[in-house]
This record gives C-alpha cells, sequence and structure tokens, in this order.
C-alpha cells in the first residue's frame, strides 16, 4: 500500500448538534475548518435527504399581449376585447420554483440525541453531504471520532458504509476520550465530555480506556439542562428558550463556586443602610456608625472658611518677602524667628490639605466598573430574526449579513461583559428574491439586535443538580479503576471538554465541587500510618496484615525475658553463643520473617489513597498549538483526531495495527474493525 499523505486524511467528528470536518492536517494544527449543523431535512422523494430545507414559491407574472399572442398563436375574442380583472395590454401568469431557506429548522431530524445514534439513514446522508462537500481525492483514509454511548455494532454499521460506500483504502475509528487524552499529551486521565443533553465520564489509564464504571450518556448534565434551568428561572419576566440559549453563550452568564452568595446577598449582609438617616442627614447609618458622610465634610467646609475669613489663614501673607533683617540680626533671635516662619508654613498646609480632603468627600463617588460576579443586574446583546417589512415599517435597521443562517456564526472564546452601546448596520439584502410580480412565500427576515437586561437569575444556570450529579458520576468513575495506585493521577488530571462546558466559569465551579464533597487534607490522610514503623505497610482489607498461627517445636522456651529474634541476630555472627542445639532454628525463623515482611511490602504497598483523593487538578493543555488559544479548548477531542491521525496513518503506516485497510475488511468484513480500534 503506498502511503499516506498528510493532505488527503479526512477527519471527521459527528455530534449531537455541530459536526465537525476537516480534509487535510495542517503543519501547525488548527480548529476544523468545516462546521455543519448535524441535521438532515427529508425530501420529496421518500429515504432522500436535503441539507437545507427546500420551499416553494409561487409568484405572480405580468406578460404582455403581444407576446403572448406571437407565442400562443390567435386569440379568441373574449381575450381580444381585453382581459377580465381590468389590466390593460396584458396578462397574469403564476409560477412556481424551489429555493432552500437557510434559516429555518422546521422538519429537521437530528440523527444523534444524548450520544446515541437514533436515525442511521439521516445521518448517512449528512456523511455523505460532508463528503461531497469537501471532495476528497480517490486515496483518502478516514478517521472517524465516536461517542461512548456507541456500541460494538454501530462500529460494525460505520465501518460497512465508509467502505462500500465511498471505497475508502484506510479507516479508523478513534473514542472521544481517547482522542481528548492525545491533544492533553495525558496517558492517564480522567475525561469529562459536557454535550448538548447528556454528560460522558471516561477513565483512560495509559491509553486505555477502562470501561469499569464508565459514565455514559449521563441525563440531565448537559448545556441543553442549563438552558432550560434559565428558561424556568426567567419565563416570568418574558424570556424565550432562545433568548436564554443566547444568555447562556453570552459572557455575562456565569457559573460561580459552590456556596456563593450572590451579589444581592453580598450588599444585604455587608452594608446595613438606615433610609431615615440617608435621605435626612446623607449619613449611611444610624447612630454614632453613619458619622464621616456629607454632614461631616460640610462642616468641615465651614471650618476651614471660617479659618479664612477670620484671617488665619493669610497670616503673613501681606508681610511676606518684606523682611527687616537688620531688626532681625540686631534683637539676637534670629533662630526663634526662623522656627516661627517654618511653623506658620507647617500650619497653612496642614489647612490646605484638610479643605481639599473635605472638598473631596463633599464630591459625589465616582463610578467604578464592577466586576461580573458583583453586578445585581446587567445588560446582554439579544439578536434576533424579524420579518423585515415590520422592520421597515419602524424604522429600526437590521445587521450585516443577515442573510446568513444562524449556524454559521463563530462561536466567541468566553466574551467579556459588553456594554450597553447598541450598533446598527447598513440594512441588509431581504431573505426572498425580488421579482417583477407579488410572492407569496414566506415573508423576507432580517437580523436585529437589542438589549437585554438581566438580573442574578444569570448566575444560577447550573443550579438544577448537574454539578452534583457530575461530580458524583466522576467520583464512581475513579474509583471503578481497578489499579488502586493510579486513582490518585485520575484526580490529578481532569480533563473536561465538550461546548456544554463553554459556560463562564463552569471548570472551576465543578471542581470546587469536588474538593467539597470529595477531598481530604494530606494531615488526615496520614493521622493513622505516621506513627507507624518505616518498614510496616499500610493496612489494607486483604487480611494479609493478620498475624498467622505457628507452629509449636519441640522446645519452644528460650528461657525468661529472651526473645528468640534478637537471640538469633546476635549469635548470627558469632554461633558459639547461641544454647546447644538451638542455632539452626534460630536462623530458620529469622529467615521466615525477614521473607514475610518482603513478600508483604511488595503487594501491598501503593502511594497515594484509593478511597478519597489529597488533591484535584485540572490537567493543562500543551502550549505549542497557537490557532488553539483562541478557539478554546472545548473541542479538543479533534485535535487529538488530528495528532493520532498522523501517527496512525503517516508515521506508523498500520504496523502497529493502528488502522484496517481495504484488503483486511474484504478478508474480515465489518466485524474485524474491532481489531484496530484505538
Amino acid at each position: 500500500m503506498p502511503p499516506f499523505k498528510d493532505e488527503h486524511i479526512l477527519i471527521i467528528a459527528p455530534g449531537s448538534q455541530t459536526t465537525l470536518a476537516q480534509l487535510g492536517l495542517p503543519e501547525s494544527f488548527t480548529p476544523a475548518q468545516c462546521r455543519v449543523t448535524t441535521r438532515m431535512f427529508p425530501a420529496e422523494k421518500k429515504g432522500e435527504w436535503e441539507p437545507l430545507k427546500v420551499r416553494e414559491r409561487k409568484i405572480t407574472r405580468h406578460r404582455d399581449r403581444v407576446a403572448a399572442e406571437a407565442v400562443d398563436g390567435d386569440t379568441s375574442m373574449a381575450e381580444a376585447d381585453g382581459p377580465a380583472d381590468g389590466t390593460e395590454n396584458g396578462f397574469q401568469e403564476e409560477e412556481s420554483y424551489f429555493e432552500e431557506d437557510p434559516t429555518t429548522e422546521e422538519g429537521a431530524i437530528y440523527p444523534i440525541r444524548q450520544g446515541r445514534v437514533v436515525d442511521w439513514s439521516c445521518l448517512f446522508a449528512l456523511m455523505t453531504h460532508i463528503y461531497n462537500t469537501l471532495s476528497p481525492p480517490f486515496h483518502t483514509p478516514i478517521l472517524i471520532i465516536t461517542q461512548p454511548a456507541w456500541t460494538a455494532q454501530d462500529h460494525e454499521t460505520l465501518t460497512q458504509f465508509f467502505f462500500e460506500k465511498f471505497k475508502t483504502p484506510a479507516f479508523c475509528l478513534m473514542d472521544s476520550a481517547l482522542a481528548a487524552c492525545y491533544a492533553y499529551a495525558a496517558q492517564t486521565a480522567t475525561v469529562v465530555d459536557v454535550g448538548y443533553e447528556k454528560c460522558d465520564v471516561t477513565a483512560v489509564n495509559d491509553f486505555l480506556i477502562s470501561d469499569i464504571g464508565r459514565g455514559t450518556a449521563l441525563a440531565d448534565c448537559g448545556g441543553e439542562n442549563m438552558t432550560q434551568r434559565l428558561s424556568k428561572l426567567l419565563s416570568s419576566r418574558g424570556f424565550t428558550r432562545d433568548m436564554c440559549e443566547q444568555l447562556k453563550r453570552s459572557g455575562v452568564c456565569e457559573v460561580l463556586p459552590p456556596d456563593s452568595a450572590l451579589p444581592g446577598e453580598v450588599e444585604a449582609e455587608d452594608a446595613s443602610v438606615n433610609p431615615a438617616a440617608a435621605a435626612s442627614t446623607g449619613a449611611n447609618a444610624a447612630g454614632l456608625k453613619g458619622r464621616g458622610s456629607i454632614g461631616d465634610a460640610t462642616s468641615a467646609m465651614r471650618s476651614a472658611e471660617a479659618a479664612d475669613q477670620n484671617g488665619e489663614g493669610k497670616e503673613g501673607e501681606d508681610t511676606e518677602g518684606v523682611l527687616d533683617v537688620a531688626s532681625i540680626v540686631a534683637s539676637g533671635k534670629t533662630s526663634e524667628f526662623l522656627a516661627r516662619k517654618e511653623k506658620e508654613k507647617m500650619d497653612k498646609a496642614e489647612k490646605a490639605a484638610a479643605k481639599k480632603a473635605a472638598q473631596e468627600a463633599a464630591a459625589p463617588p465616582k463610578q467604578t466598573k464592577l466586576p461580573n460576579a458583583k453586578r445585581v443586574t446587567t445588560t446582554f446583546h439579544y439578536t434576533e430574526r424579524r420579518p423585515l417589512e415590520e422592520l421597515n415599517r419602524n424604522g429600526k435597521r437590521p445587521l450585516e449579513n443577515s442573510n446568513q443562517p444562524d449556524g454559521e456564526a463563530k462561536r466567541p472564546k468566553t466574551p467579556e461583559v459588553q456594554d450597553s452601546t447598541e450598533n446598527t448596520a447598513p440594512e441588509a439584502e431581504p431573505t426572498s428574491p425580488t421579482t417583477n410580480g407579488q410572492s407569496h412565500g414566506p415573508e423576507a427576515t432580517a437580523l436585529i439586535r437589542r438589549d437585554v437586561e438581566v438580573g442574578v437569575e444569570r448566575f444560577q444556570a447550573a443550579s438544577g443538580g448537574i454539578l452534583d450529579r457530575t461530580a458524583d458520576a466522576i467520583h464512581r468513575c475513579i474509583l471503578s479503576l481497578p489499579e488502586i495506585g493510579k486513582r490518585a493521577e485520575l484526580w490529578d488530571n481532569l480533563i473536561i471538554i465538550g461546548n456544554g462546558s463553554a459556560v463562564r466559569g463552569f471548570k472551576e465551579a465543578l471542581v470546587a465541587k469536588l474538593n467539597s464533597k470529595y477531598l481530604i487534607s494530606p494531615s488526615s490522610a496520614t493521622i493513622f500510618t505516621s506513627e507507624l514503623p518505616s518498614t510496616f505497610t499500610t493496612p489494607v482489607a486483604t487480611g494479609a496484615n493478620t498475624p498467622q498461627p505457628q507452629s509449636h517445636l519441640a522446645n519452644p522456651h528460650h528461657g525468661a525475658g529472651v526473645n528468640p529474634l534478637l537471640l538469633a541476630a546476635t549469635t548470627a555472627s558469632n554461633p558459639n553463643l547461641a544454647p546447644p542445639g538451638q542455632h539452626q532454628h534460630l536462623q530458620t525463623q529469622l529467615q521466615m520473617q525477614q521473607y514475610q515482611q518482603q513478600n508483604q511490602h511488595s503487594l501491598h504497598q501503593h502511594s497515594g489513597h484509593g478511597q478519597t483523593p489529597t488533591s484535584i487538578k485540572l490537567a493543562k493543555m500543551p502550549e505549542y498549538f497557537p490557532e488553539w488559544k483562541d478557539a478554546g479548548i472545548e473541542e479538543a477531542a479533534f485535535l487529538g483526531a488530528q495528532v493520532a491521525a498522523k501517527v496512525v496513518f503517516v508515521v506508523d503506516q498500520g504496523l502497529s495495527k493502528g488502522f484496517m485497510s481495504r484488503t483486511e475488511y474484504n478478508d474480515l468484513g465489518p466485524q474485524g474493525i474491532h481489531e484496530f480500534c484505538m
């Protein structure tokens, strides 16, 4: 088989909402170049699919009578008298045509739900659409990123489709959790994939997936669950589901750490303001604690002005610079005079500083820009699609590029809090074509953007229990790993991916939840073992440390107060010191004791504690892929697939059975893919 080239490798990552694809491996791995919404529309012919909704449009056109007579021949007397509707020198003709509507989801079928394939015909049509769009050459190997919920039969079905449909020379299936480990260059890690309607938790040990205790397709733990939570909290304020979805993706929606107080609650606890005192005197609180506000500043200013009027502030100004030097020297009190002048300058500077401080206290406080986590209310930009006729009637202008489908917008990387300035763009073209006649299809639409105010509900997107369910799944998955010594490494390498985790603060809140529920301090972890000798192993529940009954020999008594092991160790170098007939027995007993200690040390000693962790950390993604810094790490599985495709198809070239060739498929059939899956 000829070697594969980087520019011929095709990678496809199907998802519940978005499918990523890329043809060719760039020199520096980049995010996916092709992003397709994971949906298809039924065509008119049964069993066929279309990537976009196809609508039938009817248009009424005006035709000239002279041109119609030249085409149709002689006209009747009724037509010669004129049209019945009163039009002159012409008549109306209705025509119909079909066009694609990229903005609608009406009738769309999603083949993947909660990580499972629910419609194979629709999924095959989507794969065919992606393949034809990228148009790869004939000698193209294909790598598919699979979901953890896909079964062995699903893998066989995919293998048969790609080999029979596209005649690919090489085919490879790679688990998404393993692809994430390739992206992070982590041999052992816990991968948490937060998707649209589900969450997958996988323990990877030395690049091998542990199926024991693996959490696949956990319900109510995805991004849709957070959208529904926001919709439930904001439905009373008129928020629609689309508004809640855009709020979740904006920078103002944030998941705070567990047990964190909301901004309104913090202000209520920290400051107890008396409204009556504030209205009457300007004080923040009643009593002595309310001093130091506007009243004190006003009194300070009045005292400073009075001092100026009495001449205290102008002392020495009239005589400043006019000194009788001769009289000062003749009096012999030069030092006293200089000291008095220095004191006057200091008093004047102090009075000026007090006056300035009083003016600053009386001035209104400056408005400081608070971070999003401390704001009670804020605004976000909501983009909606409205009829163009309504916009023109109201005098509003749509945004640019309003003809593009909503799914084509690029997802920003954790945007910051936006201001309330509304930006408008020149008027966009309508979505329906302009004709000489009347259009009877759906009315033209355009995108507009408006500011929507939201309160502390934006911090409660994950308050429906998603953090608790995900943390429990992580704990069960790690404890199910048979290798106890590897569990500590799994806790220290948490990889959180998936577009559902792109909500601001979600990863940090999940780690904080794990720390609060399962973390123990290192000092408490060693409380029972710190006093044991270094030769003793940590007691485990295997019975290995239980004392075993010893066989009684003919003469077990060695004398009062004599330790047989100490006696054997003492007489090992000088056998003459041993009692008669006891040297051989003592040596045998000493060797047996040493053998038991070594055996127990090699079998039961392990580092860390298997039941509860002493540290929980997030794995750090390598920084030698600069293109992925701006795109975010939520789609890191695609980066790992690029790394694996480079190794499997180009470097290894099938020596380690990383992919299934066409010849092997002909010999083994679809069932043989299980011997080549990564």
